[in-house]
């Protein structure tokens, strides 16, 4: 671990004396050219144009930044339009004196005395602004600086590599105090201009002429990712060897929806071994013991929407997250974090993987397999079959008339098949086609906005229910039909309703509602960024998108009213995300015993691992949360776990929420329940 060079030396490698350096950057989404970043960088100035598309949607936008000549942050300018189609406006302004000024969508200030160090966190920026951002903590004494207008960063190189054509090396360094996690750059170790920001499995922006080395960059960066995360599987947990009691706690019967005991619960070799009265096993005497009273033991959750990164591991687990289906990812990178989790080396949640198959198109999202033709698509379910997966997500670029031979083929397979609803086709149309499963309560409504020419693999798929779900009347003939034929069919929905709640309902500058109740725990830049709006609305845009928002809720009671299965996922911030999710189920109306049920039994049921998690039975794995109260009562007590507990293996652990969020920079919410010997 290296801290470089002093300002002397960032003032001696910008000083080509007057001279203009001209960059072009590809940014790659899944090995393919999705867009381009152009860095113009002369004395005092650097001029950045930064676009992408990737599954119809990406940012476009203009960023200036000035420098005085010993590299203090002397001005920036960013315009554009953010990923989901938000204006980007925002600028900020150094005075001789120190006195900075900066305004943004979301906030507004003034600060006299700055640091010169000091550098300027934007809402939305580019990678050329990370790198800008690391070549100033680079030239600084310690290696830290504060950020405007909340924070403080520091940097560390923790990587290097020789890259054949560069003519030199690329350092990988890490940027703490942007995130919950550290941020990865690759900077030339030449000057520390921008090489590459990769994110692996997915890809990132690099140098023009270097893609083909974006995966040995992504290779390198989990390298290092894995190396602290390993070692906090080997600090974090605590073996519970022998048996455990679980003390006169009331548990949840997942299949019942119920409440039951006091019982005495014992744990055993990873699993559960024993159900009593409390008291009723005077003989018996435990290794450890925690307390039950005053709490509740419920199943671990199952997250059935997660695009699983390194990153959301030990978020999920403080969460009470336990398992997860990934419905679209790298094959490669799930399998292999699967086995690793799997073996001990990270701390981590079951993984259940569906098999994604998006068709070749202009605004396709790019994967593993991106079919053009019928044939192609059906070898690709094929390929999903052979390698073990259950389930095959389709997306929005499939074309409407092979849904039909896919799914039969897939059914023939013993695979099930759900996800988005292609473009010109309805959620109708797709369940009578055989999908088992509806992915996002957006797709369920547009069943009844779109026409045949409306193309929603564009971001026409919000636009439009946004503006025109509030004049639904979902008591009529037709919405009754579909809710009577989606039960008839036992489709299942994963409605994600905490990745609409903020697009349908914030305006920039106040808080996300769907993380408003934690973010005062989280660090300060981390609280700034959930200020920020997906989408760019006025008084008479968030009075329709509100009401329309309130439509898919009331749409979301409806489909459990009718008795159609419905599953709990997020696509969203790991763990917190999840908690937000059945809060808003409750808000919509669904009883709080009903919702403990999704999150678990029916999560575990339409995962196909019933067998193993998902109720609190004796042999089942001793996957399991315990929480301060009630959540039967109160469904907000979901937010207040105490302990998390996981059969690893022939093993018992149990994991601190407290220390796990303390690993992250995140202030505890509640203490961790205590294990006696």
């Amino acid at each position: 671990m290296t801290l470089l060079p002093k300002r002397l030396a960032l003032a001696l490698a910008l000083c080509a004396c007057g001279a203009v350096q001209a960059q072009t950057y590809t940014v790659v989404c899944v090995k393919t050219a999705c867009g381009q970043l152009q860095a113009r960088e002369s004395e005092g100035r650097l001029e950045v144009s930064y676009s992408y598309r990737n599954n119809g949607r990406g940012p476009s936008q203009q960023e200036t930044l000035s420098f005085a000549p010993d590299g203090a942050w002397m001005g920036y300018r960013n315009e554009g339009t953010a990923t989901y189609g938000a204006r980007i406006d925002e600028r900020f302004s150094r005075d001789g004196d120190g006195t900075v000024r900066w305004q943004s969508p979301v906030d507004r200030g003034e600060r006299a005395g700055v640091s010169r160090d000091a550098v300027y966190l934007p809402v939305e920026a580019s990678p050329a602004w990370a790198a800008r951002v690391a070549r100033t903590l680079l030239a600084s004494k310690t290696g830290r600086t504060e950020v405007l207008p909340v924070g403080r960063l520091a940097i560390e190189r923790v990587q290097r590599l020789t890259l054949a054509g560069l003519g030199g090396e690329v350092g990988l360094y890490a940027i703490t105090g942007l995130d919950l996690e550290p941020r990865y750059l690759w900077l030339r170790e030449d000057g520390h201009a921008l090489f590459a920001q990769v994110y692996p499995g997915w890809g990132g922006t690099v140098l023009q002429g270097f893609e083909a080395e974006v995966d040995r960059l992504g290779e390198a960066q989990q390298a290092v990712e894995l190396a602290r995360l390993q070692r906090l599987a080997r600090e974090l947990p605590r073996p519970l060897p022998g048996l455990t009691l679980i003390e006169g706690v009331r548990w949840f019967d997942a299949q019942a929806a119920w409440l039951r005991g006091p019982s005495d619960v014992y744990l055993r070799d990873g699993r559960i071994a024993f159900i009593a009265s409390p008291g009723a096993l005077r003989q018996v005497v435990p290794a450890q013991r925690v307390s039950g009273q005053g709490r509740t033991l419920l199943p671990g959750f199952v997250d059935m929407h997660a695009h699983v990164t390194p990153g959301d591991l030990l978020l999920n687990l403080a969460a009470g997250v336990t398992a997860v289906r990934d419905v679209g990812n790298s094959h490669a990178d799930i399998a292999q974090l699967r086995e690793r989790i799997a073996r001990g080396e990270l701390l981590g949640t079951r993984i259940a993987a569906n098999g994604f198959i998006e068709g070749k198109s202009p605004f396709s999202s790019q994967a593993d397999f991106v079919p053009d033709t019928l044939p192609e698509a059906l070898a690709a379910v094929d390929w999903y079959a052979a390698h073990g997966y259950r389930q095959l997500k389709l997306y929005n670029s499939i074309r409407p008339e092979w849904v039909k031979p896919m799914v039969a083929h897939a059914r023939r397979l013993g695979l099930r098949t759900g996800g988005h609803v292609p473009a010109f086709m309805t959620a109708r149309e797709a369940v009578e086609a055989g999908f088992d499963e509806l992915h996002h309560i957006n797709q369920v409504t547009l069943n009844f906005l779109v026409s045949r020419t409306d193309d929603t693999r564009t971001l026409l798929r919000f636009n439009l229910v946004g503006d025109k779900a509030a004049e639904l009347k979902l008591n009529d003939q037709r919405t009754r039909d579909f809710l009577a034929l989606l039960k008839k069919k036992g489709t299942v929905v994963d409605p994600t309703m905490v990745a609409f709640e903020g697009q349908f309902t914030q305006r920039q500058g106040q808080p996300n509602p769907s993380y408003a109740v934690v973010a005062a725990n989280l660090p300060a830049v981390v609280q700034r960024s959930f200020l920020s709006a997906e989408t760019e609305m006025d008084d008479a845009k968030a009075k329709r998108w509100g009401a329309s928002w309130r439509v898919m809720t009331d749409l979301l009671r409806r489909m459990h009213a009718a008795g159609i299965p419905l599953v709990a996922g997020t696509d969203a911030t790991a763990g917190f995300a999840f908690q937000r999710e059945l809060e808003l189920y409750a808000q919509a109306g669904i009883p709080a015993a009903q919702v403990l049920k999704i999150a678990t039994w029916n999560g575990a049921k339409y995962s196909d691992r019933l067998h193993e998690i998902g109720s609190i039975e004796v042999g089942k794995r001793a996957d399991l949360l315990l929480v301060d109260g009630d959540p039967v009562a109160d469904i907000r007590a979901i937010r207040r776990v105490a302990l998390v507990i996981q059969g690893q293996g022939d093993e018992t652990r149990a994991l601190s929420p407290a220390a796990l969020y303390q690993a992250m920079g995140i202030l505890p919410f509640v203490p961790a329940a205590e294990v006696r010997q």
